[in-house]
């Protein structure tokens, strides 16, 4: 439990901010899922996926080297199945 009135409102602002933080880091994964059990991914597709990595780390929710890594991955993978 807070003792002072500021820790009390940065816990507050700690349980908000993961909630959120979860949700994109569960709506990345379900994208990253959604384009690579496609056979052929549109390009619009790899693009969203490429952007809400890109925006994810800026933001911090995911670590830069973690962005990276996973487009990377996600490249390799695209070209590979062509």
């Amino acid at each position: 439990m807070a003792n002072t009135k500021s820790a009390a409102k940065r816990a507050r602002q700690t349980v908000k901010r993961s909630l959120h933080n979860r949700s994109v880091v569960t709506r990345l994964r379900t994208m990253q899922k959604t384009v690579r059990s496609v056979q052929t991914p549109s390009p619009e597709q790899v693009r969203t996926l490429i952007s809400a990595i890109d925006k994810a780390a800026k933001r911090g929710i995911i670590h830069e080297n973690a962005a990276n890594r996973r487009k990377a991955r996600l490249n390799k993978a695209l070209a590979g199945a062509k």
